[in-house]
């Protein structure tokens, strides 16, 4: 039940598919505490046995709801949902496609990819309050998104379980294309006049195309995906970046501005450029067509492999970039 395919084991698993069985699951004092919520099980290492409950929501159905919004169960797998959005002509999900896990842990990860973040998409959460089994709806702007970031991941971490997220989508066309090569592979793939007649299932195949293309199967390599935070700097930090791939013949240093005097520069290609690109450490192994996931390359990784070898590609980035990079991946 986890991507990483790591082996450990939980004191006790409880499974819901309704709301109800999770408000009672949480109000039962025999049940070993910490309670811990798992979707897909992606975007994890967990790291050894847990001593709690690990609470696996099943919570499902996709409702067509009026002004544009969809109420989608946590438990629907992401893509599904990606998937139901443009077999109905519905923009908003399309540049997200093919991101492993559930829609519940969507709204906690505030997944991105291609020029969109989930958070855009958001109207409010659906949880269950721990603290008194009462369900609350809270709007999107109090969940405190910002980049793969939410309040979800730290002062509520332990307080609300996401049991559904009511997005907002469009019948209109809204397509984004300027982020990592989207329109040019479109026009490869459908022709220069797609541009002007596109879907939300075209800009889907394409993006599903591309990730396919760079990113190992969880169900044939276990990976929890992108290892690692893309990292913003400052302009000057930037250009101190930029002199060092020119001193040691790195070529361009691919970069977005992203605002405030900030620059994203792609992890990805830091651990490329420092030589991480399908190494490893016991088990575990830098993805080598994409050096920002690290795969259990053998199939018998334990999570001591996993946890040494991005520790030593973060210590590697400093010490050649000055960069701090930030796991994505949650160690549980």
């Amino acid at each position: 039940m986890n991507t990483f395919k790591m082996n450990v084991k939980c004191r006790c698993l409880v499974e819901y598919d309704h709301v109800d069985e999770l408000r009672e699951a949480v109000s039962d004092p025999s049940l070993p505490r910490p309670l811990f919520p798992i979707g897909g099980g992606s975007n994890l290492l967990l790291t050894k046995d847990f001593p709690g409950t690990i609470l696996h929501g099943a919570i499902k159905g996709i409702v067509r709801q009026d002004s544009g919004r969809v109420h989608v169960g946590a438990g629907v797998v992401w893509d599904e949902f990606c998937e139901w959005c443009a077999s109905e002509g519905l923009w908003g999900p399309e540049n997200l496609s093919y991101i492993p896990g559930e829609v519940g842990a969507s709204a906690v990860q505030n997944i991105g990819a291609y020029g969109r973040e989930v958070c855009e998409l958001i109207s409010s959460v659906e949880c269950v309050d721990t603290h008194d089994a009462v369900v609350v709806r809270i709007p999107a702007e109090e969940c405190g998104y910002a980049y793969r970031d939410s309040r979800f991941k730290h002062e509520w971490k332990w307080r609300y379980i996401v049991t559904g997220v009511i997005f907002k989508v469009s019948e209109t066309p809204v397509p984004i294309l300027d982020y990592g090569h989207v329109r040019e592979a479109v026009i490869e793939r459908f022709g220069q006049d797609a541009i002007d007649h596109l879907s939300p299932g075209m800009i889907r195949e394409t993006v599903t195309s591309i990730r396919k293309s760079k990113l190992p199967e969880v169900s044939e390599l276990g990976s929890a995906g992108s290892f690692f935070r893309n990292p913003y700097v400052t302009a000057e930090h930037y250009a101190s970046i930029q002199q060092i791939a020119l001193r040691d013949g790195l070529g361009p240093v691919p970069h977005f501005e992203v605002g405030e005097g900030l620059v994203k520069v792609p992890a990805a290609w830091m651990i490329d450029k420092c030589g991480w690109k399908g190494r490893g450490h016991g088990g575990a192994a830098v993805y080598e067509k994409q050096p920002l996931v690290i795969v259990n390359g053998s199939g018998n990784a334990a999570p001591e492999d996993v946890m040494a070898l991005a520790a030593e590609i973060q210590s590697s980035i400093k010490e050649k970039f000055g960069v701090d990079l930030e796991r994505e991946v949650e160690y549980v």
